[in-house]
Formats: C-alpha cells, sequence, structure tokens
C-alpha cells in the first residue's frame, strides 16, 4: 500500500542463528547442555559458555579458509560438541552436513565427496569408520588435494579411544585438528568476538542433509535459513514446548538436525541432556537425573521404555507435575506401546513427516473431547498423521488427477506437502528435484486416507510397501497393528510374499518378548490376525527373528525383508493350507 517500504527496520532474513543471540541475553546462565550417562562427561555449559564457544568455531573455521555456502560435514554420535555445531557452522556462513552416525566406510566416502564438504569433524567413537573413508577418497582423488580437513573430537566414552589426539596421522589427511584445541587457538582465529556471518538472503543454504537409503541412494536435501527457522518454531509448538524444557535426545542429531530441535531448544532457552547411547536403561536414568519434559524418536523408542526391564526403570522425578512428553513418527505407535507409555508417565505425540519436509510436518493434534472416548478409540485415532503444523499445508492427492480425494477414510491417495517448510530441492540432482515438485506439490510417496469429519490424514503405507493380493490392495501397517496386539510381539514387520496363486501374501517378521521365545508358534500367531482381520489381509508366512533390520533413525529396513522374502520363494498351490482352512477366492 501507499507508503509501506521493505527496509532493514522491517526485514531481516530468517535464520536460527537469531534464537542462539536471543537466548544467551535472556538465559545466559541456565544450562544448554549437558552430557548424560558418563562420569567423565564435562560440566554443564550455560548458553553464555556455548555463544563464546560457537563464536570461537566460526572464527576457527573461517581461520581454517571456509568460505560462505562451504559445507561442513559431522560425523558423530549426540554429543555436546554437536549441538555447538548446529550453530557455529552457520556462524560461519557454511553449510552444516550432519551424516549418519551408522554409515560404513564406503558410503560415508560417497557422501564425502558428493557433498564437497572442506572439513569434517569427526566423533573420536567413529574414527575407525572415518579412517578408512578418508582413505578411500584419498584413493579415488589421485591425492590429498580434494581430502578435507579433519577435526577430531573427544568427548567422554564409555572407552577411551585408541591413540584419538589431533596429531594423529590419518592416511591422505594433510591437516588434521583437535576440537578444543582449534577453539583456544589463536593462530587459527578462535575469536569470541568473531563477526556471525548472517545470512544476505534467508533462502540461503543452512544445512545439507541426506535420506536414509533404505530404498535408493541417498539423495541431499538442502534446507534453507528460512526453513529451518520456520520448523523449528513449528516443532516446538507441535510438540507443546514452553520455556525452559529439558529436552532429551534419543533423536539422532544427524536426522533431519534432530527435527530441527537442535535449533528449536535453543528458541526456548531450554537444556539439551546428550546421550550418546539410547538404552533403556540410560533413558530412565537421564530422565530422572535431569528432570526431562520431551524427547521423541522412532517407535524403536518407545518399544525400549515400555519393555524396560524393572530394573531398569526408575521413578521418573519427584514431584512432577506433568508426563514426559515423546514425539514420535516413522509409523504409527501401536495401541498397547500407547496404553502402556501412558502408564509409565509419558504422553506420545503422534507426528508425521519427511527429510524433504525438515522432519515433522504434521501432527495428530489431539481434541479435549476425544478424553471421553474408549481407550481403544483414543488410541486408534492418535495413530492417525492428523494435519499439518503451521509452517505448511498437507493434501492427499490422486497423483495422476492431481484432485484431492474425499474424506471418506476410504479413498486413497498420495500424500502430499506445499509451503515454507519444504526442501530448497535435491543437491545437484535438478531433475529429482523436479519430479518431486511436480504439479506445485512435494509427492512424500506414501498413500493415506483422509478421515470424514475431522479430515484428519491417516497413512496406509508406503507406495512402494502395499501389497496387492488377488487384486486387493493390503496395507502392510494395519497387518502390523493387529500383530502388535499379540501380548508375546515385541516388534513387526510385514511385507509381501510371492504367492502362485494370488500373486503375493502378507510375509509378517516378528521378535518375541524377553521369555516368549519358543512358547510361541506361527500358526498361532496366523490365527490371531484371522481373528482381527479380513482374511485375506491376515500374514499367510511368519518368520521368528532376533532383531528386524533398520535404519539408524529406527525405521525397518522393509526392502531388506522383501529380498528374505524372496529368497522364501512362491508360495505354492500345495502350501495354500493354513491353520484356518484354505483362503477363498477372492
Amino acid at each position: 500500500m501507499e507508503g509501506t517500504v521493505l527496509c532493514a527496520a522491517n526485514h531481516a532474513p530468517l535464520t536460527p542463528i537469531s534464537f542462539l543471540e536471543r537466548t544467551a541475553l535472556v538465559y545466559p546462565d541456565r544450562p544448554a547442555v549437558v552430557a548424560a550417562g558418563h562420569a567423565a562427561a564435562p560440566p554443564p555449559r550455560t548458553w553464555r559458555q556455548t555463544r563464546d564457544r560457537c563464536l570461537r568455531l566460526a572464527a576457527a573455521l573461517a581461520g581454517l579458509g571456509v568460505a560462505r555456502r562451504d559445507v561442513v560435514a559431522v560425523f558423530a554420535q549426540n554429543i555436546p560438541a554437536f549441538c555447538e555445531l548446529h550453530f557455529g557452522i552457520p556462524m560461519a556462513g557454511a553449510v552444516i552436513c550432519a551424516l549418519n552416525s551408522r554409515l560404513d566406510a564406503g558410503m560415508a566416502s560417497v557422501l564425502l565427496q558428493h557433498s564437497e564438504a572442506k572439513v569434517v569433524f569427526v566423533d573420536a567413537a567413529l574414527l575407525g569408520v572415518a579412517r578408512e573413508a578418508l582413505r578411500l577418497i584419498s584413493q579415488q582423488a589421485g591425492g590429498a588435494s580434494r581430502v578435507p580437513a579433519v577435526v577430531l573430537i573427544n568427548e567422554a566414552l564409555d572407552e577411551p579411544p585408541s591413540a584419538a589426539t589431533g596429531n594423529d596421522k590419518i592416511p591422505g589427511v594433510d591437516r588434521c585438528y583437535e576440537y578444543e584445541a582449534l577453539l583456544l587457538s589463536s593462530s587459527r582465529g578462535g575469536d569470541p568476538e568473531f563477526l556471525i556471518r548472517w545470512p544476505d538472503d534467508e533462502n540461503e543454504p543452512i544445512a545439507l542433509n541426506y535420506t536414509s537409503g533404505t530404498t535408493s541412494r541417498p539423495k541431499g536435501v538442502v534446507y534453507t535459513h528460512r526453513g529451518a527457522y520456520l520448523n523449528s518454531l513449528s516443532s516446538v509448538l507441535l510438540n507443546d514446548m514452553t520455556a525452559l524444557p529439558v529436552y532429551l535426545w534419543t533423536v539422532p542429531m544427524f536426522h533431519c538436525n534432530g527435527w530441527c530441535l537442535v535449533w528449536g531448544v535453543a528458541a526456548q532457552g531450554g537444556t539439551n541432556v546428550c546421550l550418546r547411547k539410547v538404552n533403556s536403561g540410560a533413558i530412565f536414568a537421564a530422565v530422572a537425573a535431569h528432570g526431562v519434559t520431551h524427547m521423541g524418536g522412532a517407535p524403536t523408542v518407545l518399544s525400549m521404555v515400555v519393555n524396560a526391564t524393572a530394573e531398569e526403570r526408575a521413578p521418573l522425578g519427584a514431584g512432577r507435575k506433568r508426563p514426559v512428553t515423546v514425539m514420535t513418527g516413522g509409523a504409527p505407535p501401536a495401541p498397547q506401546v500407547l496404553f502402556r507409555m501412558e502408564e509409565l508417565g509419558f504422553l506420545v505425540i503422534h507426528s508425521y513427516g519427511l527429510t524433504e519436509t525438515y522432519g515433522p510436518a504434521t501432527v495428530c493434534t489431539w481434541r479435549p473431547e476425544w478424553d471421553a472416548l474408549p481407550a481403544a478409540e483414543r488410541a486408534a485415532i492418535k495413530a492417525r498423521q492428523g494435519l499439518h503444523h503451521l509452517g505448511l499445508e498437507v493434501d492427499v492427492k490422486d497423483p495422476a488427477t492431481m484432485a484431492s480425494v474425499p474424506a471418506d477414510g476410504r479413498t486413497m491417495g498420495e500424500v502430499m506437502f506445499r509451503g515454507n517448510t519444504v526442501m530448497g530441492g535435491y543437491y545437484k540432482d535438478a531433475a529429482a528435484t523436479a519430479e518431486a515438485m511436480a504439479g506445485g506439490w512435494l509427492r512424500s510417496g506414501d498413500l493415506a486416507v483422509r478421515h470424514a469429519g475431522d479430515g484428519y490424514v491417516r497413512i496406509l503405507d508406503r507406495s512402494k510397501d502395499i501389497i496387492i493380493s488377488g487384486g486387493e490392495n493390503i496395507s502392510t501397517i494395519e497387518v502390523e497393528a493387529a500383530l502388535f496386539a499379540h501380548p508375546a510381539v515385541a516388534e513387526a514387520a510385514v511385507v509381501g510374499r510371492p504367492d502362485e496363486y494370488w500373486g503375493e501374501t502378507p510375509c509378517a517378521f516378528v521378535t518375541l518378548r524377553e521369555g516368549a521365545a519358543g512358547s510361541v508358534r506361527a500358526e498361532e500367531v496366523v490365527a490371531f490376525c484371522q481373528a482381527r482381520l479380513p482374511r485375506y489381509m491376515a500374514p499367510r508366512t511368519v518368520v521368528f527373528v532376533a532383531e528386524l533390520p533398520k535404519t539408524a533413525t529406527g525405521k525397518v529396513q522393509k526392502f531388506a525383508l522383501r529380498e528374505q522374502a524372496r529368497a522364501m520363494g512362491s508360495i505354492s498351490s500345495s502350501e495354500q493350507q493354513d491353520g484356518a482352512g484354505t483362503r477363498s477366492k477372492l
């Protein structure tokens, strides 16, 4: 309108760096970062100290020749330095590339080369893998010119690493430094008065995250300062995270930058409780010792909590006024898991998203009127993916016509997103970017329905995971929910197995609760599912396994299970009998 202007007084690029600047002023002496579960861990650092260290880090990177938009990689577990790197690297104008801590050397070398990382920060616990990855890069490069400089992080470990110092000679690496020494080195510029390299444009890249690679070679997803800022605040809101939260890091910080909560916790002046190794005992101990208010993770983490032994469980803290809020995603939480989590003092918030949406994109926002529903109905509602958060828009569409499917709970379509917290694109892959965003929406590849009345989204399956049996679509998620209801089942995953007559039928891979091994037969599990599902949906094959193959973020690697199912061969006509008789023809 007439008289308005856009100028420095009313516009500045959005960036999560600003969260650290504000919190260091408002809560300078509040604890920012705590290392949990280790007697030799450093003392908690305050927000004032954290800002000082991040400035020193940014200055040191500049001293190493890191320029704007250079990529700086991090190969680490959930340690305090990882929190600092999420601010220090962008403060140097660079792009943080947080690598999966469970990568093998071959894939780590591929991603380091693809990202063109100028520096890589390596957790001493992962030094062996990093050494081999850098050796592979050196061999392929024909010299050390393309090998990134290495900064070794010596955080508290359960066992001291062998010769893990910044002076170690790593094959092909000419420049190797130690993290703490680098921060304090005047010769490398570790200056607490360093002038932050603020983004000139909020759409500049802040992070490069690689997809999990469970189905294909990982893609590099580019996050912008604007998107990271908005998704951090959206994640804080959907987690019901008020001021001064205490966040337990059971989500890998490399996964969508910890679902953007590395930055979000800073926005609220919270405390990051860093947990290097996630297990049942460590979770309960950290919650009790540090007054944890929030945590998160894939269903694997929920399973750890509910299956903890009596010895591992600890009171959640005296005088606690509210349960520990747990955001989960990756798969719908099973009703039995939800019930047991509530009994133990945890409130589960179900979210859903993609690496391409900065992590969480939808949330099953709870309505007070649902509190009066029977427990089974409450659990069924909470298992839905819900609706979008405040940063973007979600819809379920016919992928061919792009028409929205009716909200009838039956018509299936593809989940799609658009808005401010959708990725900038795939790094070095314009064709894949164009394909993913064709039609002005980000295509997720997930199939879902929308429920009547509230319009909440409920995912039925990945498009590649749907089992087509005799012309009927079978949702593996629905079959898995039936399996989880069995009292002896700890975890389950369902894929299609070739079938001579039906094309394919459900094959269930099942892990049993402690003490149940040998007491449950496959036929019993099949009959249990047949009593709860349409007959064609019940698994025809049940395989008991010690554990399910998973990514580092806790997602089941169904491609590996599909390979196992195919290796079993096709179910022949003579095998069409099951414990309850022959399946009728569709």
